[in-house]
């Protein structure tokens, strides 16, 4: 077959089947990205003669004579690999704007928004729903198409400015390179075949047919894998997580578990192995409602029962308290299963390196902790395992797993050559991990004038098969929603269960998304019946610096008011809400406004360190090597700020080298909102540290005090002459940062909404998010994450729903049934920033990547209620269930 890609001629032959997107990325044309394949997310869109198309659904035959044109060939004819320009004007316009966060969606975008025509950019909506993009939020997107600019450039000093990320040029022309981004060449493929049964015990593996299919190199069961256990969830300290997982387990306790593994010289061989094994099973009782887990008679999940894990406390006496309060309000709330639908899946690719070391390329957002966890399982030496990334397709808490890395590891020390393994959307769906389900049962106690006097939740959460962050999850769940309020009593039960499903694991928010829904409801109720307005409730109880944060306990911790920004954020958010109605509904719709607030400690507990490398090269420059993986979250664009910063340096000659074991020591990962504040923190301390070096390198070649040298730019001035920098190389410093004390952000969200009473539709007229983010070091990067968070938090809301059927597997498995917001859902969110300047983080900074997600579900709740009457008190917040709800309310005359 004979086509022109990107201005050159270029010849191939499909395989039976295959489709244009494999064919280009096989050809070294990665921008050509694979998210969905089903035609479903857009990361795959290129031009075939002109016209944007999904390539995953184009026959390769089908292009045969044509012209195609991918993202690298957008600005002018180019061949694989060679450096690119950003030359055409939608690209530009998406450099202007940063029109992207993590970017694996980026080059889909940018095709479609090319092939736009004037009238169809007056509704980006329409236009854009075959493009999802799971990062923005979608406002820089839309600023990017109509040609509006957020970039700026520095002015005398580096932070408070919206100043680019370091690796937009490469994002906006496809050639920032992701995980599966490399060349194959000799890498054996690897396929899991998945249990049918959310419970059983394998009792035999008959591999003998698939291994006789051409192709197949090795099949792997349980009897090849270590029988040590270990947990897919990772933080500082193991014993955060249960060890009650192996590579591959003779009992399965979830559909779509893994069996067995086929390794082969190309995915269809793999596949087709798969398909192949025989395997017989001994089908257990299972547990699928969390509800009767902890039941006697229930069947256990794992030995010991079926209790993951367990937090109680009570500061004075609630019971006491409830019996004497004036308002009482008590119900129950439950929150769903939702997946982190990152448009890069699970996967990695593993090797042997030159020296012999075993290497993984993977999509994680931890991988020092990754790395530590391969050595313990197979008895290797840190110096013996390195673990680096690309750049990462998004993960908010979905990638601090180790899901594919100790499978590849095994392929890899079993067969001795590279082997890759990627997991499809269904996969990611059915056998990944969720946010925890939820069942929060709250009660509130006040007096008249709105004092809290009582505050108790009892929470079930469901873990499902395995331990991962069961126990993190429910302690942060129930933490910073009862510590963000003064309360005298305050009681939490909560336990989170396991079942026979898929396994939940971190989400953004950590837990903290379903409760505050719960309470943050509650509260509404409650200046409900005080008829207090509901922002005046919040100022009334809400914790002020020099009171102490309490949950449900008096036990010490290192959290403090590193700023406070709270009462700001209430404000600001109440006066925007106020000042523009929107637009008149039309007759038979209903208006109502709402809000929710949040607090989140910036930081996990029980450690978090990171180091990072300052080195001044020959050539003048500068390289930070850190350790942390860049997904969207902005980290190297605030690192690369944190030090152009202290280093009086232009940005552009700082240069960021992370996501990798070989650049430090240790890096504890991305996750818990700290590549600011824990990574950022070590990166401007090396910075810091490299300013004094040179100095003092400077003083002594000039003959003058060190404080008489200033960094000027590329050079050191001094009254006794100056010195370029590349005089003054090679030199290098080091800083640390180990993630505490811990301060905390605070988020206020408020919406108008529309809502029709008999259809059940919402429409959001009005978005207002305020919140305390101390200095605020890339005011665009961090609306961004805002805008993003937001979005999130509304397809979580509305729509968003991991279904299980009635034998526990995943029913929804792709994007056509699994709704995340396209552009059209989101509306334009108003972002407003609290000026504080926090004494714990990096120049006055804290995090807020993951928390504005937080207060979403609640708001939007707070006003669907005020605007029919009606209170869900489940998400999402279905059309039916609306419906349902506000004829429920008719009838009791609410």
């Amino acid at each position: 077959m004979r086509l022109t890609v990107n201005g050159h001629p270029h010849e191939a032959t499909p395989r039976p089947g295959q489709c244009l997107r494999t064919v280009l990325r096989e050809a070294g044309w990665f921008g050509v990205k694979k998210g969905c394949d089903a035609g479903d997310c857009g990361a795959c869109t290129v031009h075939l003669d002109g016209e944007p198309v999904h390539s995953c659904l184009v026959p390769a035959v089908r292009a045969e004579g044509a012209e195609v044109t991918t993202i690298e060939g957008l600005s002018g004819p180019c061949r694989p690999g060679e450096a690119i320009t950003p030359a055409h004007p939608v690209q530009t316009a998406f450099l202007a704007a940063q029109g992207f966060q993590c970017g694996f969606c980026t080059p889909g975008m940018v095709m479609t928004a090319a092939a736009l025509d004037q009238a169809r950019r007056q509704d980006l909506g329409d236009a854009l729903k075959g493009n999802l993009c799971r990062c923005t939020g979608y406002g820089a997107i839309r600023d990017a198409i109509a040609g509006i600019a957020r970039v700026e450039a520095p002015d005398g000093t580096c932070i408070g400015r919206s100043l680019p990320a370091p690796a937009a040029p490469l994002v906006v022309t496809g050639t920032a390179r992701f995980t599966f981004d490399v060349p194959e060449a000799g890498t054996l493929h690897l396929k899991v075949l998945r249990s049918p049964h959310a419970h059983a015990r394998i009792t035999g593996i008959e591999a003998g047919t698939a291994l006789a299919i051409p192709g197949v190199v090795a099949v792997l069961t349980h009897e090849d894998a270590p029988a040590s256990c270990f947990s897919t969830g990772r933080h500082e300290d193991p014993r955060d997580d249960a060890a009650d997982t192996r590579v591959l387990d003779p009992v399965l306790r979830f559909v779509g578990q893994r069996v067995a593994a086929v390794i082969a010289e190309n995915e269809g061989a793999a596949e087709a192995g798969c398909r192949a094994l025989r395997v017989t099973y001994e089908v257990l009782p299972a547990i699928l409602e969390p509800e009767g887990a902890l039941a006697p008679d229930a069947p256990l999940v794992h030995e010991g029962g079926n209790l993951a894990a367990e937090v109680r406390g009570e500061v004075g006496d609630v019971s006491a308290a409830l019996a004497e309060a004036e308002v009482v309000y008590e119900e129950t709330f439950r929150s769903q299963r939702v997946q982190h639908a990152h448009l890069e899946t699970h996967g990695c690719v593993g090797w042997r390196d030159e020296e012999g070391r075993l290497t993984l390329r993977s999509s994680t957002q931890v991988p020092f902790l990754t790395r530590d966890a391969l050595c313990a399982l197979y008895g290797l030496g840190r110096d013996e395992v390195r673990v680096l990334c690309g750049r990462v397709g998004g993960g908010f808490g979905g990638k601090q797993e180790m899901l594919t890395e100790d499978l590849v590891a095994l392929a890899v020390l079993k067969t001795g050559r590279p082997v890759k393994w990627e997991l499809t959307r269904q996969e990611q769906f059915a056998a990944t991990t969720t946010r925890h389900p939820m069942r929060v049962k709250v009660t509130v106690g006040a007096r008249k004038d709105g004092r809290l006097t009582a505050l108790a939740l009892d929470v079930l959460s469901d873990t499902g098969a395995y331990g991962n962050h069961a126990g993190g999850v429910l302690h942060h769940g129930c933490n910073e929603v009862l510590a963000a309020y003064t309360c005298p009593n305050k009681r939490v039960r909560g336990r989170a269960v396991h079942t026979h499903t898929l396994p939940s694991g971190a989400f953004r928010g950590y837990g903290l998304s379903q409760t505050i829904f719960a309470l943050e409801s509650a509260l509404d109720e409650v200046a409900r019946r005080l008829g207090l307005d509901p922002f005046a409730l919040r100022r009334l109880n809400a914790v002020r610096p020099g009171e102490p944060m309490v949950a449900h306990s008096l036990a010490p911790h290192d959290v403090v008011f590193g700023s406070y920004g709270l009462d700001q954020c209430l404000d600001l958010a109440q006066a925007a809400l106020a000042e523009n109605s929107g637009p008149a509904p039309e007759p038979g719709w209903r208006v109502g406004t709402g809000m929710a607030m949040a607090m989140l400690d910036t930081i996990p507990p029980r450690g978090h360190h990171a180091e990072a490398r300052a080195a001044l090269l020959p050539e003048g420059g500068y390289l930070i090597r850190i350790g942390t993986a860049e997904f969207g979250n902005g980290s190297q664009t605030v690192h690369r700020q944190f030090a152009a910063q202290a280093l009086c340096a232009d940005p552009a000659t700082v240069r960021i080298a992370g996501a990798d074991t070989d650049q430090v020591g240790h890096d504890t990962g991305a996750y818990g909102s700290t590549g600011t504040v824990v990574a950022g923190q070590a990166v401007l301390r090396a910075a810091e540290a490299l300013a004094v070096a040179i100095r003092a390198r400077a003083a002594e070649r000039l003959g003058v005090p060190a404080e008489e040298c200033r960094l000027e730019g590329a050079a050191v001035e001094a009254p006794g002459g100056r010195i370029p920098l590349e005089d003054l190389a090679p030199l290098e410093a080091s800083g640390h940062a180990n993630g505490s004390p811990r301060s905390v952000a605070f988020n206020v969200q408020a919406f108008r909404v529309a809502v029709h009473p008999v259809t059940g539709e919402v429409r959001i007229l009005r978005s207002v998010h305020a919140a305390d983010a101390g200095v605020v070091i890339n005011p665009m990067q961090c609306r961004g994450q805002i805008e993003g968070g937001v979005a999130q938090a509304i397809g979580a809301a509305l729509y968003e729903d991991v279904r299980l059927d009635g034998e526990g597997a995943v029913e929804t498995r792709t994007f056509r049934n699994y709704h995340i917001p396209a552009c059209g859902d989101v509306p334009d969110t108003q972002v407003l920033f609290a000026q504080t300047d926090d004494t714990v983080g990096p120049l006055g900074a804290k995090s807020m990547s993951e928390s504005p997600f937080n207060p979403v579900a609640a708001a939007l709740g707070n006003a669907i209620r005020d605007a029919t009457g009606a209170r869900l008190t489940a998400t999402p917040f279905a059309p039916d269930r609306i419906f349902q709800a506000v004829a429920a309310s008719c009838q009791d005359g609410r």
